[in-house]
């Protein structure tokens, strides 16, 4: 095992996250004052944003050969180690293999990060925002760094004015010890948008998060006491005519088509209590059919799945809205499941809504899925096949043929 001195690195490195605790033992957990990387000789990275107590900081940056830039970055003495670099080096491994031009090494505090003058600035600029997520509270993780590398390379931060540490620590709600937050620039945009907005369409991919983030801002719409009540609603298309063949009463066939907001509900509020909330009608989870004729008063009305709405019934629903209530409509318009030569009134609503005062479209990408990784690739991928097949066709239109079904 090396000692305190030996460099650690992707390339042979030989620490241990216990050396890490030991070196850090009583150092405590303080958060540091401010997360600014200050620039070297070479003017890489960007101003502190905060006060330099505790902030990462760049104390050399020197061009050590042509096109070859050496930056050194150092830890703050209040932060344990092994929260910056992971257990085992495991965040490490994940910076070192987002930059392979760049040459990442760990002594002690301090990093030294040796590349192209842009590539070393972004990894300045990293260390910057992961120990903001850390002086918030927040642990770093591999998924939240990935994430953060992910917007610094986009350079979505830049355009939007939002750090990746903004992003990756605005709570939404806490239950039993698990926190919910946005994970992408997107997804909070998306949920900034509900708060400003008296109806918000989300629409994206699979795992994009459109529904849970949706089911978490009503949730808190409840109990901040912004509502009375939050009314879950899809259309069950998929049992159209088959419905009657199923056995049961009519809640008991209907119920396999509103189980995924069951368990969104389940996550989010004490399972013991969500059967009394929902004898009492604060919580309601219906079919759409259900909705006609009423009119929703202080609500947070979720729509979801609703590329399976007509367009008679995506207007039927959204002229339920009544005073003191939020709609949030939530849908995927490459998996439309409406029997052939169907329209879906989640594509026609947007040419016909657009541009309305205090209506928000917010659109979702593959780059937002917070599944598995190849969810995300599945989504570009069917995505680049129906562009081919659609021009194969001859079909011009945005997102293919309305009416073509998907499976």
């Amino acid at each position: 095992m090396a000692d305190n001195t030996a460099p650690r690195s992707g390339k042979g490195r030989q620490s241990s996250a216990a050396d890490r605790n030991g070196r850090a033992a009583g150092t405590g957990r303080a958060g540091a004052n401010g997360a600014g990387v200050s620039s070297g000789s070479s003017g890489t990275s960007k101003p502190a944003s905060g006060p330099a107590s505790g902030a990462a900081r760049a104390v050399r940056a020197d061009e050590v050969a042509p096109g070859v830039v050496q930056a050194k970055i150092e830890i703050p003495s209040g932060h344990p180690l092994v929260s910056v670099f992971g257990a085992g080096d495991g965040l490490l491994r994940v910076i070192e293999k987002a930059f392979p031009g760049v040459d990442i090494h760990a002594r002690g505090n301090q990093v030294t990060a040796a590349g192209s003058r842009g590539e070393v600035a972004l990894v300045q600029r990293l260390f910057e925002e992961m120990l903001l997520m850390l002086r918030t509270g927040a642990p770093l993780t591999e998924d939240g760094v990935e994430r953060s590398i992910q917007m610094l390379r986009s350079g979505e931060a830049d355009v939007d004015g939002q750090r990746p540490a903004e992003v990756l620590t605005q709570n939404i709600l806490s239950n039993r010890g698990r926190t919910i937050r946005p994970k992408t620039l997107n997804q909070k945009n998306y949920v900034d948008a509900i708060d400003v907005n008296t109806i918000v369409f989300g629409i994206g991919p699979a795992g994009s998060g459109k529904t849970y983030l949706a089911m978490a801002k009503a949730v808190q719409a409840l109990q901040s006491k912004q509502v009375n009540r939050i009314i879950l609603t899809r259309p069950a298309v998929e049992a159209g005519e088959k419905l009657g063949f199923l056995p049961g009463t009519l809640y008991e066939k209907i119920d396999p088509y509103l189980r995924p907001l069951y368990d969104a509900l389940h996550d989010m509020i004490d399972p013991d209590s969500i059967p009394r909330l929902m004898a009492a009608g604060v919580i309601e989870v219906a079919p759409l059919a259900y909705m006609r004729g009423r009119t929703l008063n202080d609500a947070f009305i979720i729509l979801d799945e609703a590329q399976n709405t007509s367009p008679e019934q995506m207007k039927m629903f959204l002229t339920r809205l009544g005073f003191g209530s939020k709609i949030v409509v939530t849908g995927d318009v490459t998996q439309v499941d409406l029997p052939g030569g169907t329209e879906s009134g989640l594509r026609v609503v947007r040419n016909i809504l657009s541009g309305v005062e205090d209506i928000h479209f917010a659109e979702l990408t593959s780059a937002d899925v917070v599944r598995h990784r190849l969810v995300g690739d599945i989504v570009d991928a069917y995505g680049r096949f129906d562009a081919v097949r659609d021009r194969e066709r001859g079909d011009h239109s945005p997102g293919g043929d309305a009416k073509r079904k998907r499976h």
